[in-house]
């Protein structure tokens, strides 16, 4: 989003790329269903009412086991945060988001993007829809670098698969920085 309001970047990273939250809604309500989704729309709404009045938000999880009150309640993303977050990490986030995500649509803007943009997707993600990175690759054209890793979302942040990330990462911006 920012590289549609900036013309001066020069090139644009995005790894396991969050792009359409109305794409990756609709895949959420697949895999957890409705009664999931309607559980959390009361924990948004105490959120923001009390905010409205100047009170400490309501916090829920990020990522959560099944069926638990999350913003994330899924195996992969309790398993993924539960790996890479340190000990003092605390879990939790504001309860509006969960009724505010719709609002985060980066594919919206891609048109007015001008610069080189690597995606990185990791094939087995159950998160990030791949029809939206089809759509943004498609509206960027030249501009797209699309690299397939065939690992799940988490796997991306550690071990082997970190490295060969951040390598084709620095390969990519060695190729588009250069004075």
């Amino acid at each position: 989003m920012t590289a549609a309001r900036d013309n001066k970047i020069a090139c644009v990273c995005s790894q396991v790329p969050w792009l359409d939250s109305h794409e990756a809604g609709r895949e959420a309500l697949k895999r957890t269903g409705i009664k999931q989704a309607l559980r959390m729309v009361p924990h948004g709404q105490r959120d923001f009412v009390r905010s409205w009045f100047g009170l400490s938000p309501h916090k829920i999880p990020i990522a959560g086991k099944p069926g638990s009150i999350a913003v994330i309640a899924d195996s992969e993303a309790w398993n993924g945060y539960g790996e890479l977050a340190p000990e003092d990490f605390i879990n939790e986030t504001c309860a509006r988001i969960v009724i505010r995500m719709d609002k985060y649509r980066p594919i919206k803007y891609v048109a007015k993007v001008r610069c080189p943009v690597l995606l990185q997707i990791t094939d087995k993600d159950t998160s990030h829809p791949l029809s939206s990175v089809e759509k943004i690759e498609r509206r960027l054209g030249k501009l797209a670098e699309v690299i397939h890793y065939p690992i799940a979302h988490f796997d991306i942040y550690t071990g082997d698969n970190f490295e060969k990330a951040v390598s084709d990462q620095v390969d990519f911006f060695k190729k588009h920085l250069q004075e």
